[in-house]
């Protein structure tokens, strides 16, 4: 009888269709994730040049009112996804 080895690899999974498939999706994930953050980032920072003029305007429009909200909202939604653009990876 032999006992098993301590030492398992236990990161090394089953290859199949499934692991194949999950590993070309993480790659495509990886690879569309650079571009993103530069899109946003860049969303972010130009965004607040369209807000001026609707707060110029004023905000008694609901049109305007609403126009002003979706943006703002957007711009969020792109600070968020843009805040780690550029920076060093540390791990």
């Amino acid at each position: 009888m032999s006992s098993p080895s301590p030492l398992q690899n236990e990161s090394i999974g089953p290859a199949g269709p499934e692991t194949e498939q999950r590993q070309t999706r993480d790659r495509i994930l990886r690879s569309l994730k650079g571009p993103a953050q530069f899109l946003s980032f860049w969303v972010a920072i130009a965004l607040p040049f369209v807000h001026v003029p609707l707060l110029a305007q004023g905000l008694d429009n609901p049109a305007v009112t609403v126009t002003f909200l979706a943006l703002l909202g957007l711009n969020v939604l792109a600070l968020y996804a843009g805040h780690g653009y550029n920076r060093e990876s540390t791990g």
